[in-house]
């Protein structure tokens, strides 16, 4: 398993968990729901923020954020 803001440009990843923290249930209300599957659509010039496909729409994570969310890739 690697983290979120690991994932490079084009990848998919299922995620599995999340670190505990208060931004957790941020995130899960967000659509970042263990099991979900997150494709990496953009990356800022400078790396930060991410762009996600998640749950049908995009959204944008800070990397601190998608520091806290454990994913495992898929092969596409």
């Amino acid at each position: 398993m690697i983290k979120l803001s690991s994932l490079t440009l084009g990848k998919s990843a299922v995620i599995r968990e999340f670190e505990k923290s208060d931004l957790h249930i941020k995130l899960m209300e967000m659509g970042c729901v263990p099991g979900e599957t997150v494709k990496v659509e953009k990356i800022a010039p400078l790396g930060d923020p991410i762009c996600i496909i998640v749950a049908g729409y995009n959204l944008s994570l800070r990397k601190t954020e998608a520091d806290h969310i454990w994913v495992e890739e898929v092969a596409v």
